[in-house]
């Protein structure tokens, strides 16, 4: 065993697992009181379901063996089974399933930033089981897991495509299915706390640095490399946001700045291992505009309610990030770049742009389909949503018989 790896992915486990009760609090800050423990309820539930799915079949469909053409793996490490041995970088391989375990956990709490304050937790819990087994699973395998995208040299270093867009579409497609609330307001009026969701963006900014340097599996120049623009186009993307607010509205927000972190962290992360200081620049700021403009369409032209923004921050972001890979990957950063060679605006070809283009499509047409039937079979044994009393009255107290605060 390499000692120094295993450490170093050991805490990068620990950092990403940090991410799901950060985006708990990240969330909850942003709704109102009588919603905030179910809305942590939501996103921490993953914890204990979607651990014990990936444990029992999920780990196994995405990283072992293959069947189907490279659509998903075989059953071979059901229950971590046949892990006993260490991996390329020395470290054990059970440690690295567990590793990535924390991605499958996190991508299933993003969704429920679309469906606050109206979910029911038992139909959220059926959602999330399945649709990590046929769309999370097959999207790991297909691109990290020896799938068939990644044969054809698609890249995405620590998921982009896997986590932020499959759970963005199906965010969308909740919001769709399940309907919007029956009182929809601005989250800048309905948050109950916005210091606690400031606390919770920054934790989870904290655990995105070992989200992204943790992929590359070992202590390297490309995991230096991952930190680095990480944390630059964090900075760019919330820049860019409060200009824009500012701007438009003549009132920088709070709330409006963290959506901006958010965003560049989402545009870097397929691409963070193959990108250069200067790009990941660039990437960051034009994510906070794309997101920026694309949550105003979705809100205000669409009409559609998706309450905490997952779709805009991580569905968009997460596309246009894919896309980045495509005109920004650098074979000089990253040799593993592949036989596609460098991005459009690196190299001059567009090769992998084309590729990204069509794993990106796919991303979006599984979590769509998938997460549709889902929901539809689901909705032909119980509706999707509480009661209007409920709903009105809160979920806290009547689904939990809890109350964030007590006055």
């Amino acid at each position: 065993m390499d000692a120094v790896n295993s450490l170093f992915l050991m805490l990068c486990t620990f950092l990403v697992l940090l991410m799901t009760p950060s985006l708990a609090m990240f969330y909850a800050g942003m709704v109102h009181s009588k919603n905030m423990l179910n809305t942590i309820m939501n996103c921490f539930i993953v914890f204990g379901v979607i651990t014990l799915q990936w444990i029992f079949v999920g780990y196994s469909l995405s990283f072992s063996g293959d069947i189907g053409g490279g659509i998903c793996g075989d059953f071979d490490a059901i229950f971590l089974s046949n892990l006993d041995t260490l991996g390329e970088n020395g470290v054990p391989n059970i440690l690295n399933a567990v590793f990535q375990m924390m991605f499958a956990l996190i991508a299933s709490a993003i969704i429920t930033g679309s469906l606050v304050g109206r979910i029911k937790l038992g139909v959220l819990v059926v959602f999330l089981i399945f649709w990590s087994t046929f769309v999370y699973d097959i999207l790991a395998h297909m691109i990290w897991g020896g799938g068939f995208l990644q044969m054809r040299g698609g890249l995405d270093f620590a998921g982009g495509g896997v986590v932020h867009v499959s759970s963005g579409v199906a965010g969308l497609v909740g919001a769709l299915m399940v309907g919007a609330r029956r009182e929809v307001k601005p989250i800048q009026t309905d948050a109950n706390s916005i210091p606690y969701s400031f606390l919770g963006a920054i934790l989870l900014f904290t655990g995105w640095l070992g989200f992204n340097s943790g992929s590359a599996g070992k202590v390297d120049e490309i995991a230096v490399n991952a930190f680095i623009v990480t944390i630059l186009s964090a900075s760019a993307g919330y820049s860019v946001w409060l200009v824009l607010e500012w701007l438009k509205q003549r009132k920088p927000t709070l709330l409006g700045s963290l959506s901006g972190l958010v965003a560049g962290l989402v545009g870097i992360t397929p691409g963070c291992g193959y990108v250069s200081v200067a790009s990941a620049i660039m990437i960051g700021a034009i994510s906070a505009v794309i997101c920026f403009f694309g949550m105003s369409f979705v809100k205000s032209r669409l009409k559609l309610d998706d309450s905490l923004d997952a779709f805009s921050l991580h569905g968009i972001g997460g596309i246009w990030g894919g896309l980045c890979v495509g005109l920004f990957a650098d074979s000089r950063v990253n040799p593993a770049v592949g036989e596609l060679g460098s991005g459009l605006f690196i190299g001059g070809s567009a090769e992998l742009l084309i590729e990204q283009i069509f794993s990106t499509l796919v991303c979006i047409a599984l979590s769509a389909v998938a997460s549709y039937a889902i929901f539809k079979i689901i909705s032909l044994f119980t509706s999707l949503r509480v009661d209007e009393r409920i709903e009105n009255k809160g979920l806290d107290k009547f689904l939990h018989g809890e109350e964030a605060y007590s006055f």
